[in-house]
């Protein structure tokens, strides 16, 4: 989770307090035995993104565009809740993150003229492979 237990940290910006976090925990499938039929290892964490106050109005704005309302992870990796719990929350941070980075556009650049002569030379060369396979004409 994050440094002080209290708070999930998604970026420099933005920290959660795991209050607004809600979990559930159910049976997980998988190995384990026994222990796997009477402990509810299986981890949902969901975060509601229209109602959290924590956010700003932009933050708030990005979610809802590319999350939606509101957003669930679940974790049953581990036989343990209390890992699976950090799993979840690792997880949550992270799609948070990835939904509030803002990609920079593509600067169109030019090629090179070694790229242009590279690419020409080898376009040349699958050229000639190709006229070496063809069939010789006798009339010619």
């Amino acid at each position: 989770m994050a440094d002080d237990r209290r708070l999930l940290r998604v970026s420099s910006s933005l920290a959660i307090p795991v209050a607004e976090l809600e979990w559930r925990f159910s049976r997980s499938g998988g190995p384990g035995g026994q222990h796997a039929n009477t402990s509810d290892t299986r981890v949902e964490v969901r975060f509601d993104i229209a109602g959290s106050p924590s956010l700003g109005p932009r933050q708030r704005a990005r979610l809802l565009e590319r999350l939606g309302p509101e957003v669930r992870v679940s974790a049953a990796d581990e036989r343990s809740q209390a890992r699976n719990r950090s799993l979840a929350a690792e997880r949550l941070a992270g799609r948070l993150a990835s939904a509030l980075r803002i990609e920079r556009p593509r600067q169109a650049t030019r090629p090179t003229k070694a790229s242009v002569r590279r690419r020409l030379d080898g376009k040349r060369r699958q050229a000639d492979r190709k006229a070496s396979r063809r069939r010789v004409d006798p009339d010619h």
